[in-house]
């Protein structure tokens, strides 16, 4: 089975999951955004190609789900799916804080991202209302993210190995 036909119903049983169940609901002050982690642990263990992709779809999907502006989310899932492939394709590779850092730091910037995107398009946005929930969404996504690693590692297993190792070479 191809690695888009595993990633796929993951992103979609986490994109109805995060519009259906979750919105709304807060957990330590902030709303968890289980497609974020979701799209940052699928890229920390395939790389930041399917990691774009993959936040592109969710993105896309999302928007279609919610009838927001078409494109909005996948923006900020592509930069945050690509990323965290870098990430995991560089730094990040074999270390055992890699993936709630990763959520955690993405969280951030993600957040921000949105905010600014919403300022750019013209819309209005409550920043004081974002920014306040910044550093609580950041923890909530770093503690979402160790059992969706886990998940998400388990479902994709029997694939190819996930992240090729880059090998450099200085003549």
């Amino acid at each position: 089975m191809s690695l888009a036909l595993r990633i796929a119903p993951l992103v979609f049983v986490a994109a109805v999951v995060q519009v259906a169940t979750i919105s709304g609901a807060r957990l330590l002050g902030a709303e968890p955004d289980v497609l974020l982690v979701t799209v940052v642990v699928i890229a920390l263990l395939a790389g930041s190609v399917v990691g774009a992709a993959t936040g592109f779809a969710a993105g896309l999907l999302v928007d279609v789900m919610t009838l927001g502006t078409l494109g909005q989310t996948s923006i900020v899932l592509i930069l945050a799916g690509y990323w965290a492939g870098r990430y995991g394709e560089t730094t990040g590779r074999g270390r055992r804080y890699a993936v709630p850092l990763a959520a955690f730091a993405i969280s951030l910037l993600a957040t921000v991202g949105a905010v600014a995107l919403h300022v750019l398009l013209g819309e209005p946005v409550s920043a004081r209302t974002a920014l306040v929930s910044l550093l609580p969404s950041a923890i909530v996504a770093a503690l979402l993210a160790l059992p969706a690693h886990r998940l998400v590692r388990f479902v994709l297993s029997d694939s190819a190995p996930l992240v090729r190792p880059r090998t450099i070479e200085i003549a």
